[in-house]
C-alpha cells in the first residue's frame, strides 16, 4: 500500500465508479425513451453483482498480486496465484451461470432447425395423418417412425443438443478478466517507473550538491595556499607590504567563508574579489608585470557560482610570470546574456613546476556539474601564451 500513489488510486476510484454508473444510467434512458420498460432495481442489481466480483478480484490483484511481480519480482507466485484465481472463477462461472443462458440457446437452435414433415403440428380429431408418399395410415402399426417417442422433436433437442461446460458467455467474462489483470499491471508498472525516475532524479540531484560542496571544500584550501605562499615572499620583500596584504587577505578570507558555500552570489561581490585578489598580487610584482584587468562597471542584478573566475586568475599568476623577462596577464569580462570571461597570460621561461592542476580540474568539474552542455570553455595552451576563454549563461 505504501508504494501505491495517490494519483493511481484516484484513478482506478473514477474507473470503477463509472462502471457502476454506466449501467444504470442506460437502464434509466432506455426507461425514459420507452414507456413500456420499467424501472427494475432487481435487474439492475443483478448486473451489480457480477461487477462487485470484478472488482473484488481487481482488489486482490491491485494490493496483494500486482506487487508481487511489479516490485517484488516474484513472477512464479504471481502467476502461479493468478492461475489458481482463474480456475476458481471458472468454475464459480460455470456453477453460477444463468439458467435462461442455456435453455435460450437449446430453444434458439431448435427454432432454426429446418421444417419437416412430421414437425407439423398433430392432426385435429377426425383428421388422418398421412404417410410421407401421401397414403393413410390406420393404425399404430402404419405410424411413421418420426411420430415414434425417441424420434419426437423435444427428444431430439435433448439428445443432439447436450449443455455445454463452458459457454461463450463463460469464455468472454474470462476473456475480461485478463485484460483487467493485464490493464492493473499496466497502470502500476507505469507509476512505479515514473516514481523510479523521480527517485533517480533527487538521487542525481542530491549527488550533484554532494560533489559541489566537495568541490567547493577543495578550492577554498587551494585558494589559500596560493595566497598565503604569496604573502611569504612578500615578507622578504616588503614587510610593510606584507602586513596589508595579510589585511586585504582578511577581507578575502570573509568573502570565501561567508559567500563560498553559496549556489550563487552576485556578480558585484565576485568582482570586488577579483580585484582585491589582484590588488593583493600586484604587490609582490615590479613594473616587468603588466597587468591589465577589464571589468565591467555597471553590472546587472545577475548572479555566479562564486570563486568560479579565480581558478583561472591564479592559473595566469602562478605559471605565466617570470622575474627575470616582461610578463603580462589580460583578465577581461564581457557580459549580455551570457558571461564571456577571458584571461591571457605571458609563459614563464622556467614554469612553475610544482605538481598541480587541481584547481583547474576542479572548475572543469563544477562547470560540468552546474552546466552540463550548456557552457564553453576553449584553452588554448601555445608557446608563449596561454588563453583562455570561458562563456557561461547567467541566472
Amino acid at each position: 500500500m505504501k508504494n501505491q500513489s495517490r494519483l493511481e488510486n484516484m484513478i482506478y476510484l473514477a474507473v470503477w465508479g463509472v462502471l457502476f454508473l454506466a449501467p444504470l444510467l442506460s437502464y434509466y434512458m432506455r426507461t425514459v425513451n420507452d414507456s413500456t420498460i420499467t424501472f427494475d432495481w432487481m435487474e439492475m442489481m443483478i448486473v451489480w453483482k457480477q461487477f462487485a466480483i470484478f472488482l473484488l478480484l481487481f482488489v486482490i490483484h491491485n494490493f496483494l498480486l500486482a506487487p508481487l511481480l511489479i516490485h517484488q519480482h516474484k513472477r512464479l507466485l504471481y502467476f502461479s496465484i493468478v492461475g489458481v484465481i482463474l480456475v476458481g472463477f471458472t468454475l464459480y462461472q460455470c456453477n453460477h451461470r444463468p439458467k435462461h443462458l442455456g435453455e435460450k440457446h437449446r430453444m434458439e437452435k431448435f427454432d432454426k432447425r429446418p421444417m419437416k414433415p412430421h414437425d407439423a403440428p398433430p392432426f385435429m380429431d377426425g383428421e388422418r395423418p398421412f404417410t410421407d408418399e401421401g397414403q393413410p395410415f390406420m393404425d399404430e402399426g402404419h405410424r411413421p417412425p418420426e411420430f415414434d417417442d425417441e424420434h419426437r422433436p423435444d427428444r431430439q433437442m435433448h439428445k443432439h443438443v447436450p449443455p455445454a461446460i463452458i459457454g461463450e458467455h463463460d469464455i468472454i467474462v474470462i476473456v475480461l478478466l485478463l485484460l483487467m489483470f493485464g490493464a492493473n499491471l499496466g497502470f502500476k508498472g507505469y507509476f512505479k517507473s515514473r516514481d523510479d525516475r523521480k527517485r533517480l532524479l533527487a538521487l542525481e540531484k542530491e549527488n550533484l550538491e554532494q560533489q559541489l560542496e566537495y568541490l567547493r571544500y577543495q578550492i577554498n584550501p587551494h585558494f589559500f595556499m596560493n595566497t598565503l605562499n604569496n604573502i611569504h615572499a612578500l615578507v622578504d620583500i616588503d614587510p610593510e607590504k606584507a602586513k596589508d596584504t595579510i589585511l586585504e587577505l582578511s577581507k578575502m578570507m570573509r568573502f570565501v567563508l561567508y559567500e563560498g558555500d553559496k549556489k550563487g552570489v552576485p556578480l558585484t561581490k565576485e568582482f570586488e574579489f577579483i580585484r582585491n585578489y589582484i590588488k593583493l598580487m600586484k604587490l609582490r610584482y615590479t613594473n616587468k608585470v603588466k597587468i591589465q584587468v577589464d571589468l565591467p562597471q555597471d553590472v546587472p542584478v545577475r548572479q555566479i557560482p562564486p570563486l568560479m573566475l579565480i581558478t583561472f586568475i591564479e592559473n595566469a599568476f602562478k605559471h605565466g610570470i617570470s622575474y627575470q623577462h616582461e610578463s603580462f596577464i589580460d583578465i577581461k569580462v564581457e557580459i549580455s546574456d551570457k558571461l564571456l570571461f577571458t584571461c591571457r597570460n605571458s609563459k614563464a621561461e622556467m614554469p612553475n613546476q610544482e605538481k598541480g592542476g587541481v584547481g583547474l580540474q576542479n572548475v572543469t568539474k563544477r562547470l560540468n556539474l552546474l552546466y552540463g552542455n550548456n557552457y564553453t570553455l576553449d584553452i588554448q595552451d601555445a608557446s608563449d601564451v596561454y588563453n583562455v576563454k570561458l562563456e557561461i549563461p547567467l541566472t
